[in-house]
């Protein structure tokens, strides 16, 4: 493959899992990217980012592979290296290169990245939780609780799609009831500032349960939130229950929020994380009332439509999907 054929990689590094793929451009405009192989990686079991993918590309049968496009949370500084907060390593892009001889390395905001495939995801992999069908061409909201909370706007232009990567996640978190403040009241014993993903995330809906937990004088002993999730379906702890429900109602304000915020028209993508595994729960749930519940802005939410993505490769894709928009502009 000579051109703008040439195989590369991308991968979406989150807290706890990476995933990586072999990708190339296609001609179909509908699927721009296509993934070659994939492969999915447990943080903690590596040293590092560098170690992962040279596990990777040691399984390419030959294919060469220089050049290529991470996502992450995080900020790369001046000498190459990324600040990040849920990572258990530290990852510098020039030491990936030096080491894997790649002649170009890039880094790309997680939820920037998963903003660029979005427009790419059809009906068959999301679930229609509230609004229309479809809605006029327009800022593009995507939002998802993982490891931390990300959340990134795509915007139209003439001249192609803009990405605002945000901070959303590090925002301060805000309460709609009485149980919700008095949550955040308990979240604040630990830290000046609870930030959203503190309770919006995988680690977020643990601590929400710890605190709920102590404020009813029972027990928390749930090791994961995986745990939670399960106890609360099957419907063998009310208290399981009533967190992720919690859970389910912050999250739908702090999203209406969101919309607000950042003019949001062209609607709403929850991606990724813990959301698939509780899909009908969320439907089920406070989140529509909560979103919805902005005073008398709730007819121009009512107008967005708000889905979630079941993509398990939308990140991949996304960062191949930045690269390749970076790399043709060039």
């Amino acid at each position: 493959m000579t051109g703008n054929a040439k195989p590369f990689i991308a991968a979406d590094v989150g807290g706890t899992h990476v995933r990586i793929g072999l990708v190339r451009r296609n001609d179909d405009p509908s699927h721009p990217v296509a993934v070659l192989q994939y492969r999915k990686y447990v943080c903690a079991e590596w040293p590092g980012l560098v170690d992962i993918i040279e596990d990777f590309l040691g399984r390419l049968d030959g294919v060469r592979v220089d050049e290529g496009a991470i996502a992450s949370a995080g900020y790369a500084l001046e000498d190459g290296s990324v600040i990040t907060v849920n990572l258990p390593w530290r990852i510098s892009l020039n030491a990936i290169r030096d080491r894997l001889g790649f002649r170009e390395f890039r880094l790309v905001n997680d939820f920037e990245a998963v903003a660029h495939a979005a427009a790419y995801v059809d009906a068959s992999q999301v679930l229609q939780l509230t609004g229309p069908e479809t809605a006029p061409r327009g800022p593009t909201l995507v939002v998802g609780p993982g490891t931390g909370l990300g959340a990134a706007v795509w915007i139209p232009t003439a001249k192609g799609p803009v990405v605002l990567a945000t901070e959303a996640g590090q925002a301060a978190l805000t309460t709609g009831n009485a149980l919700e403040a008095a949550l955040l009241h308990e979240l604040q014993r630990e830290r000046d500032h609870v930030p959203n993903e503190h309770a919006l995330s995988g680690p977020g809906l643990m601590n929400l349960h710890a605190a709920l937990a102590t404020l009813r004088g029972a027990a928390h002993d749930y090791r994961s939130p995986g745990e939670i999730t399960a106890a609360a379906l099957d419907g063998s702890d009310p208290l399981a229950r009533e967190s992720l429900e919690v859970f389910c109602g912050l999250l739908g304000s702090t999203v209406g929020d969101m919309a607000l915020l950042y003019g949001v028209s062209g609607g709403i993508y929850l991606a990724g994380g813990i959301l698939p595994q509780i899909r009908e729960f969320l439907l089920r749930s406070s989140f529509v009332e909560r979103f919805l519940n902005k005073g008398p802005m709730r007819e121009a939410l009512e107008r967005i439509p708000v889905k979630l993505v079941e993509h398990g490769q939308l990140g991949v894709i996304g960062a191949a999907t930045w690269y390749l928009y970076r790399r043709e502009a060039a």
